[in-house]
């Protein structure tokens, strides 16, 4: 398996009060197994499975008073290089570029807005093994109240190419890899903005998704798990998806995407008829309902730490 390209999301991971409560809740939820468990110093870390697939990370706070959070993570070749950009570029950085064993370097950082998210240089660890399928990470956004300094801030320090959507009733930036053609078709995240609709206090903040099979039942699947669901599942061009919060407050989403018909033989009076699926793609999906998905969000501070 190669490395991800820089500014790819190869990683993500949450932080909780319970670790073992947050094994049984997205055990059931994602059906993940999880791996043995690093030790006191790091946490606990432990990396969740799908179908023999890394998928995610579960990580015990060290401090009580810090978020309880997802976090999405960036890969690049040189976390000490990027993190001279981040500050170049306006951002901050949260956690300085740290070995972690032979697996890698991660650090944390925030952009000009507060918005927090990892970095990762892998060493024997790559990242995901598992992405846009059940069960796995498909997609990732961050929330802003000021574009003007954060659209160019990701588009130096990582090289995006911006794209934004059509109308005026979504204000949705697609970012795509350095080097490629911008739009749905590369996409690897976006941005939207936080408008006066939400509250004052609401931060800057990345919301992750991940796919599933059936975006109702994971929503009742969360309610019953001692959960809750702050966007009710709801229709998008390219699939079904929700908000949701765990049961210890860490915020994402969930995108089930359409199911495809099987094709139909032409049959004595069907002639050329002929069922075609439906287009899918995470992506598009994800940005068509950021709107309606973009709920408040547990609050965060810059401040926090992350394994």
């Amino acid at each position: 398996m190669d490395a991800f390209a820089e500014g790819t999301p190869c990683w993500v991971d949450v932080s909780l009060p319970d670790l073992e409560a947050g094994k049984r809740f997205y055990g059931e939820l994602f059906g993940w197994t999880f791996g043995r468990a690093r030790g006191m110093e790091d946490g606990h870390y432990t990396v969740a499975f799908s179908g023999g697939k890394r998928v995610a990370g579960l990580v015990a706070k060290r401090d009580g008073r810090m978020p309880t959070v997802w976090t999405i993570y960036f890969a690049t070749p040189d976390a000490d290089a990027l993190s001279v950009r981040i500050r170049e570029a306006g951002g901050q950085m949260v956690r300085e570029p740290l070995a972690v064993g032979r697996f890698g370097v991660m650090a944390l950082a925030a952009d000009p807005a507060g918005a927090v998210f990892g970095l990762w240089q892998a060493g024997e660890d790559l990242g995901f093994e598992k992405t846009g399928l059940p069960g796995s990470f498909c997609w990732t956004e961050v929330y802003t109240r000021d574009k003007e300094r954060v659209d160019p801030f990701y588009e130096t320090v990582f090289g995006f190419r911006g794209r934004d959507l059509p109308g005026d009733d979504v204000d949705f930036r697609l970012w795509s890899p350095a080097g490629s053609e911008p739009g749905p078709g590369s996409a690897i995240g976006g941005r939207s903005v936080i408008t006066d609709a939400f509250p004052a206090e609401l931060p800057g903040h990345f919301l992750s998704y991940f796919s599933v099979d059936d975006c109702d039942e994971t929503a009742e699947t969360v309610v019953r798990l001692g959960g809750r669901v702050t966007a009710p599942p709801f229709d998008i061009d390219y699939g079904r998806m929700a908000g949701l919060l765990d049961n210890q407050g860490a915020y994402f989403a969930v995108l089930a995407e359409p199911k495809r018909e099987p094709e139909r033989a032409p049959g004595p009076a069907a002639g050329e008829e002929s069922a075609t699926g439906a287009e899918s793609g995470a992506e598009s999906g994800a940005a068509e309902g950021a709107a309606a998905a973009a709920e408040p969000a547990p609050e965060r501070e810059a401040e926090q730490e992350s394994t």
